[in-house]
């Protein structure tokens, strides 16, 4: 098959959103059966046409999301594709359908960002010839947004780059942690944009009742708008809470943070519809404490492979979590260790990109998928 798979305008791909880390680690695992374009935005430094790893990257003029759209039909008007696959984008993905009536159009949903529950978003969702959402959490959601539309919608949970993300041994800890310049001691680890909804106010809180019992660093790694990191800042100053605000990490660099650290900890306020960071953190072999929202409860099973916090709103219950992994390293060793063999059995590239292969070929025509 030949596979166009169109990136959301925002940021370019390879990136550190989710979004794209996705959307990379996908067309490069298909590129082994199959050749694979991706469709991103046009950025300064980056070429418009290139090939990495098997893989067809064209950027775009992404100004606005309308001279992304313009660029976009543009450009699949002169291609000949199998399947189109549209990320986050239900009106880009509409408007590619409308363009190629005859090509099938597919629409992956990462989260519920871009879906409000309005006329034209449900117009959107009817042109798509399959809807995907990463878990059973967004399905449910989007059904219940979206009563009249019976949609099809198949789940594809995401994956984790496996030979990247795994536990380090003792002294390959000890020189990343000197690297990150972390002192002694109980260091507990948060990945993700650093915005209210994600919940860091709560880990702070958390870690200064931890501190009471056992002290304890933060790292907290990912992008804030310098006003609200200050703030945050402030807090922990204000709660004698050690923390290092590390900005944001590459992706390519990030799977040594997770190594670093002894604890992961995800302490999300709103709903997500899948936690990439939590799986990436189960990989790495690190006991995970989340908040019991969303897709999150499909991954993690609390007191098996991590924790669930239903009272996330509160910083007692991740205190009491934290101390228990913290005091105990065994317990940290085995909750980590299935987090791992969990990861290894579900959450791999090659079971996301086999699932999709599936789907593309169930929508192709019977004498083109058995060619």
């Amino acid at each position: 098959m030949h596979i166009c798979i169109i990136a959301p305008e925002q940021f370019p791909v390879p990136g550190d959103g989710s979004v794209e880390i996705c959307i990379w680690a996908i067309a490069r695992t298909l590129a082994h059966r199959h050749r694979v374009t991706i469709v991103s935005r046009r950025m300064p430094g980056l070429p418009d046409s290139t090939q990495e790893e098997q893989v067809t990257i064209t950027r775009l003029p992404a100004d606005s999301p309308s001279r992304y759209l313009s660029a976009v039909l543009n450009y699949i008007q002169g291609e000949q594709f199998d399947v189109i696959q549209v990320d986050n984008r239900p009106l880009l993905m509409a408007a590619v359908k409308k363009q190629l009536p005859h090509t099938p159009v597919l629409l992956f949903l990462h989260s519920l960002t871009f879906v409000p529950a309005k006329a034209t978003i449900a117009g959107s969702l009817s042109r798509a010839d399959l809807v995907i959402a990463n878990s059973r959490s967004l399905q449910q959601r989007l059904d219940r947004r979206f009563p009249r539309l019976n949609l099809k919608i198949s789940i594809v949970p995401l994956g984790v780059d496996l030979s990247r993300f795994v536990p380090a041994l003792a002294a390959e800890k000890l020189r990343l942690r000197r690297l990150y310049q972390l002192p002694p001691g109980f260091a507990v680890l948060f990945v993700g944009r650093v915005i209210p909804r994600k919940g860091v106010p709560v880990l702070i809180r958390a870690m200064q009742r931890l501190n009471t019992r056992l002290p304890a660093h933060l790292i907290i790694a990912g992008k804030g708008k310098a006003p609200y990191i200050r703030q945050l800042k402030l807090m922990a100053r204000r709660l004698g809470v050690s923390v290092s605000f590390l900005g944001n990490v590459a992706h390519e660099d990030i799977h040594g943070l997770y190594q670093a650290a002894d604890c992961f900890v995800c302490p999300s306020q709103g709903h997500e519809s899948f936690g990439l960071v939590n799986v990436e953190a189960m990989a790495s072999g690190l006991p995970v404490i989340a908040s019991s929202n969303g897709g999150i409860r499909e991954i993690i099973v609390s007191g098996h492979n991590g924790y669930l916090v239903q009272r996330y709103r509160e910083s007692l219950p991740f205190a009491r979590c934290l101390l228990r992994i913290g005091r105990n390293p065994k317990l940290a060793a085995k909750i980590g260790a299935q987090g791992r063999m969990d990861a290894l059995q579900a959450f791999e590239w090659k079971y996301t990109t086999a699932r999709l292969e599936t789907l593309y070929l169930s929508l192709l025509p019977q004498s083109q998928s058995m060619s």
